[in-house]
Parts: C-alpha cells; sequence; structure tokens
C-alpha cells in the first residue's frame, strides 16, 4: 500500500520541518537516515535505470521540469513540491541532510539506482562536484560482468568501489568482501548501500591496494577512464588517454593477490589507431607476472561525446572492456 502523503506545507516550511534535526553530511545519523529513505522507496515499489550525463540532459530537456512522482524525485532529480512525497520518505531525505531548497520547491541531493531488485543511492545530477559518486550504464555493465565470471573466493576486494555495486552483488560469493576507494564520499555511499543489501563488508580507505591487509583472492574493479579536465575522481583515469589509473590497478592487483587469485577489471580503453591503449599498457604487466588473461570489448562505442574533447584528437572510439586475469 502507498504510504500516506504529506501534508502540504507553507512557503516556509521548505527550509526544513521543524521536527527534523538536520544531520552533518556523512555522518552515521545521515547514513541511517538514507538507509531508511532507500527502504521507503523499496516498499513502495520505486526503480530507475540511470543513464548517461549526455542522456539525462536531453530527457530533462524533452520534459517539463517539475516532478510528478518518485522516479522524477530521486531519478531523474527534478524539482519537487513538498506535498508530492510520502510523509516518510521527505521525512527521511530531510534528516539525511539531502534535501535542498531550489527556489519555491525542493531538490533531492542524492539519487537511487536499482540493479538485479537492490537501491543504490549516488549523488544526484549533475555529477559535477570533485567527489562525485557515479552510478550509470558503467556501473550495469560493470556488475553484469563480475556476475557471469567472478569465481567463489576467500577474501573479495572492490578496488574504487564507489556506490559499492560490484563487490555488494557478489557478497554471497565470499566469506569476505572489501569495499576501498579513495573517496571518502563513495565510502559512505557504499555503507548506506551495504546496509541497504543486508550485508557487512569491510568498509576501507585506500589509494588502489595501499590500505587494504591482509590476503586477497579476488580484486574487482571499475576504475574511471576518461581525460576529465576539473580531475572528478569518478572520472579522470589519468595518463595519456585516462588509462593510468587501470594500469596501476593490474599492476599492484597482481602484486597483491594469493596464488590462484582472480583480477576481473571493466574500463574504457582508447582506441587510437586502431590499437588499444590499455592492452598495450598491460599485456607486458601480465607477461611478466606468468598469469593467464582474457580479454573481451563488451562495446565498441561509449562516450562518444567525449571525442569532441581536443584531448581526445587522436583517439577514434572508446571502447568498454572487461580483463581477466588469473596468477597460475
Amino acid at each position: 500500500m502507498r504510504p500516506e502523503l504529506a501534508t502540504p506545507t507553507p512557503s516556509r516550511s521548505l527550509r526544513g520541518d521543524a521536527r527534523v534535526v538536520p544531520t552533518a553530511p556523512d555522518s552515521e545519523a545521515a547514513a541511517a537516515a538514507l538507509v531508511e529513505l532507500g527502504q521507503a522507496l523499496v516498499e513502495d515499489g520505486y526503480e530507475f535505470v540511470t543513464v548517461t550525463p549526455a542522456t539525462h540532459a536531453r530527457a530533462l530537456h524533452r520534459r517539463g521540469e517539475l516532478a510528478t512522482d518518485l522516479r522524477d524525485v530521486f531519478g531523474w532529480n527534478r524539482p519537487f513540491d513538498p506535498d508530492l512525497l510520502p510523509t516518510p520518505i521527505l521525512t527521511a531525505l530531510r534528516a539525511a541532510g539531502c534535501c535542498r531548497v531550489d527556489g519555491t520547491r525542493l531538490r533531492s541531493a542524492v539519487r537511487f539506482s536499482s540493479f538485479e531488485s537492490r537501491l543504490f543511492v549516488h549523488s544526484a545530477y549533475p555529477t559535477l562536484e570533485r567527489d562525485a559518486v557515479f552510478f550509470g550504464p558503467d556501473s550495469y555493465r560493470f556488475a553484469s560482468a563480475v556476475l557471469r565470471h567472478a569465481p567463489h573466493s576467500e577474501r573479495i576486494v572492490d578496488v574504487g568501489c564507489g556506490a559499492g555495486v560490484g563487490g555488494i552483488v557478489l557478497s554471497s560469493r565470499g566469506r569476505q568482501l572489501v569495499l576501498a576507494d579513495i573517496n571518502e564520499r563513495a565510502l559512505f555511499y557504499s555503507r548506506v548501500n551495504a546496509r541497504l543489501a543486508g550485508i557487512e563488508p569491510e568498509i576501507v580507505h585506500s589509494d588502489v591496494l595501499a590500505g587494504v591487509g591482509g590476503d586477497i583472492d579476488l580484486v574487482i574493479a571499475n576504475p574511471p577512464y576518461l581525460i576529465d579536465g576539473p580531475g572528478r575522481l569518478y572520472r579522470d583515469g589519468g595518463g595519456e588517454f585516462g588509462e593510468a589509473l587501470a594500469v596501476r590497478i593490474v599492476q599492484d592487483a597482481l602484486a597483491r593477490l594469493s596464488p590462484g587469485g582472480s583480477l576481473l577489471l571493466y574500463t574504457g580503453s582508447a582506441i587510437v589507431d586502431g590499437c588499444d591503449a590499455f592492452l598495450r599498457a598491460v599485456s607486458p604487466i601480465i607477461a611478466r607476472a606468468h598469469a593467464s588473461a582474457d580479454y573481451e570489448e563488451l562495446d565498441p562505442d561509449v562516450f562518444g561525446e567525449e571525442l569532441d574533447d581536443p584531448k581526445y584528437i587522436d583517439v577514434e572510439r572508446i571502447a568498454a572492456v572487461l580483463l581477466r586475469v588469473t596468477l597460475e
């Protein structure tokens, strides 16, 4: 049954219900409120598939600005009148400190995306902040790929976990799960998402594997792979074509994996004159480790709009790829 709608409130109440004490961003109270919000959305039957920023912009331009349902509020991030939301959802949003005033209306400071019957909280659109946490088509391809290929493992580490989707969907395949990221906002959202999924992974602040101790049997990763001027953590892969972080993850993972351990890495690779820049960089690293590897191009053409940037003048396309490496 749909929860009761919130009572329409005067304009002065847009700045917050006096009964709700706003919490500090990323605090334990904020996390608990976001878990409560996510659970309320699940009970209401909420689902949303998140698209690329370019598609999102087109969708917003195509139809009216004002939200008319939960998907508009928490998926498309449209502004909304406070009386649109059921009382428990509006209360939780405010308690989490994620209810923003937008003129005479409100706007959610987070989005929720669905995958495999689970919800994942992540940053609002547009994701302009340096510590923004993105969820989109790459997240779906990555999660689907690890579900197809990941072996059962004693200890799984999701490097650069972002919203935590890869590790969370694999949680039943390992006795221990570590969600690791250098971005504190990502760790906050992944903690919330783990609770929504009913699991308790180890949450570690780490630059690749530097902060992760102990044995590692499976590393999964979906690192950024674009050239990003503002240096946003979820987009900027570093290096000549955005490949540097992915290359480092391969190198560090092969140095840390237990015998027989595996790496599953999803990323994007710049194709220059028919040559895959990422594969060219990691091939000698894999050879030196005496590891077996499989490499698959999952999508030949992603983020084509990025090629308008002069930094990509020599790049003919960006391909979504999956690297699977196993130590002998």
